[in-house]
């Protein structure tokens, strides 16, 4: 209960725009929630499954590469499934690219709200400090030459109040979305990686990520001389 009579003496001295940044910390709360529920869900970041069946699938063990992926729970494993599936079809990289963005832009979805909230919150606590600030200046105009310092003083405290809150929503919110992203971008250079790894393995891999292979050619002329 006493909790609740803070919260309470809070919204009663912050005024409407409290409530607004309370109603937007609870929508954020909500978010953050979803989202680490969506993750987990996804697989997001536990790709041991799915490197294993890329380790196969680079050795040129086809069937045990797919088998292996099959019992991957991970958002990617439909996607290199298809992949491994559909091995020499005409502009399959870039379909491939098409799909892993949409399945990227699905775990970014929201992301979009948390930057907002962590942009507006600042200045939302600010726009209630001025008001608070217009209000005791007003008191102290309406008081006249009976001035009591103690009015104006309440009135300043009250109304940085507001600016508080709104750091209070902000900080929390934009340290999260930076976790959010960091973990998305790892996962894009992981689906990147992987589907090259399905489209070029064994050895057209290494030369397609700067392996240098000599035709045998010329290593036996070499061993020759």
């Amino acid at each position: 209960m006493k909790s609740l009579d803070v919260l309470g003496e809070i919204l009663a001295l912050g005024g409407p725009v409290v409530m607004i940044l309370i109603a937007v910390s609870v929508l954020t709360l909500g978010v953050t929630l979803y989202k680490l529920w969506q993750f987990a869900v996804s697989g997001v970041g536990r790709h041991r499954v799915l490197s294993e069946a890329l380790e196969f699938w680079d050795a040129g063990d086809r069937e045990a590469a797919q088998l292996r992926i099959s019992e991957s729970h991970s958002y990617l494993a439909p996607l290199l499934r298809s992949a491994m599936q559909a091995q020499g079809q005409s502009d399959l990289d870039g379909r491939l690219d098409a799909e892993a963005g949409l399945a990227l832009a699905g775990l970014e979805r929201g992301f979009r709200f948390l930057d907002t909230v962590a942009q507006l919150a600042p200045l939302l606590g600010l726009f209630g400090t001025v008001l608070g600030m217009i209000e005791a200046f007003q008191n102290l105009q309406d008081a006249g030459s009976s001035v009591d310092p103690s009015l104006l003083a309440g009135g300043i405290w009250v109304a940085l109040l507001t600016t508080a809150v709104g750091l209070a929503v902000a900080m929390p919110t934009s340290m999260v979305l930076a976790w959010f992203e960091s973990r998305t971008s790892r996962e894009r250079v992981f689906a990147d990686k992987a589907l090259q790894t399905v489209l070029v393995p064994g050895q057209t891999g290494a030369q397609a990520r700067g392996g240098i292979q000599l035709p045998a050619a010329t290593v036996s002329t070499h061993l020759d001389a």
